[in-house]
């Protein structure tokens, strides 16, 4: 816990299961507390070493913090926006509210009435901006470079993981699930391997409640196949830095996203990338003279297929678009920058 009165900025957290907003805010609050900004977090389903207030420190908000005419309150979901418009509009307690939206889809009716009443508005995209119908800032979400990056040995990050070191791979990670495009990643593999022995598969991930019997079908599918042995599903890890240090390509086959980090894990980690054109990755991905990737069509198995042999085939494309990859990531896409725009945001709210 910290003192509130040392507090200026409120990040809650009202959503006790584990989401791509809840990782956001516990990557991010470390990096801005390191930056200088006074942020804490409020609500449940967060690491207790991240700085936090209690909800009897709201109190305290009637009161200016010192040297500031009001506190920041930042919403990631209506259920964050709504009990701050309260505080602020009828209880008259000194905040500004900013939201983050992350949505690639119109927006429901009560959505727009909250957002409406936000004091500032920040979009994790271009895409996501182009949804919105108030003024916005656009704020790309970055990656932590230290904990994402290159081995130093690739044959032996391979190694640590039980994995052939003489092998070259090609990995999907994130939620099993069709939304996720698994399926497609898995039968990409399918087609592509039997001509490629020097590559094996990864699926690293988890599948839960109705996703499961999703996920036995591709398994189904695989041993059918006859490629039990190189297409392995080995579940979901939190040494996940470590695999993607294992990969020699990367590929994000989803159906639908709202922003997307996995490929900007994989170029920190020097890994090229093929996504489909959902979420944020036609932001992320370069293509062209300094290409980290390719961007396919969604839902498209001929195009994954495609997209995943040209870099295959190709080891001097494959190597020069990993090396563009983590130059990418490190010079735009650093989670300090991303911190330090949404600091100017809450700096303009403060003044």
């Amino acid at each position: 816990m910290v003192d509130i009165r040392d507090v200026e900025v409120i990040a809650p957290n009202f959503k006790r299961r584990l989401s791509g907003v809840t990782s956001t805010i516990i990557q991010l609050i470390p990096v801005q507390r390191a930056l200088g900004q006074k942020i804490a977090v409020l609500g449940p389903g967060l690491p207790k070493n991240l700085p936090s207030v209690r909800f009897r420190d709201l109190l305290h908000l009637w009161r200016r913090p010192a040297g500031r005419p009001c506190r920041v309150w930042h919403a990631r979901r209506n259920v964050e926006m709504l009990p701050a418009i309260l505080l602020r509009d009828l209880l008259r307690m000194k905040i500004r509210i900013v939201f983050t939206s992350a949505s690639q889809r119109r927006h429901t009716g009560w959505s727009k009435f909250l957002i409406r009443r936000m004091d500032a508005v920040i979009a994790t995209s271009a895409k996501t901006a182009a949804y919105l119908e108030v003024p916005n800032t656009v704020v790309l979400h970055g990656i932590d470079t230290k904990r994402f990056r290159p081995p130093g040995d690739k044959a032996e990050a391979k190694r640590r993981l039980g994995l052939d070191p003489s092998k070259k791979f090609v990995g999907c990670f994130g939620r099993v699930r069709r939304q996720k495009g698994t399926d497609l990643f898995v039968d990409s593999m399918i087609a592509l391997l039997p001509g490629r022995p020097e590559w094996s598969a990864i699926v690293a991930g988890r599948a839960t409640g109705s996703h499961l019997a999703f996920e036995s079908e591709l398994k189904e599918r695989v041993v059918k196949a006859g490629l039990a042995d190189r297409i392995l599903f080995v579940g979901e890890h939190t040494n996940i830095p470590d695999w993607y240090q294992a990969l020699d390509l990367f590929i994000a086959p989803q159906r639908w996203e709202g922003f997307g980090l996995t490929p900007l894990e994989a170029m920190a980690t020097g890994v090229p990338v093929v996504a489909t054109e959902v979420g944020a990755f036609s932001e992320l991905v370069a293509v062209g003279d300094e290409e980290t990737g390719l961007i396919i069509a969604a839902d498209n198995l001929e195009a994954m297929v495609n997209g995943a042999a040209v870099f295959m085939d190709d080891l001097p494309r494959l190597a020069a678009a990993g090396a563009n990859g983590l130059a990418r990531t490190s010079k735009n896409f650093a989670i300090e920058a991303e911190a330090r725009a949404i600091g100017a945001v809450y700096e303009n709210l403060m003044r």
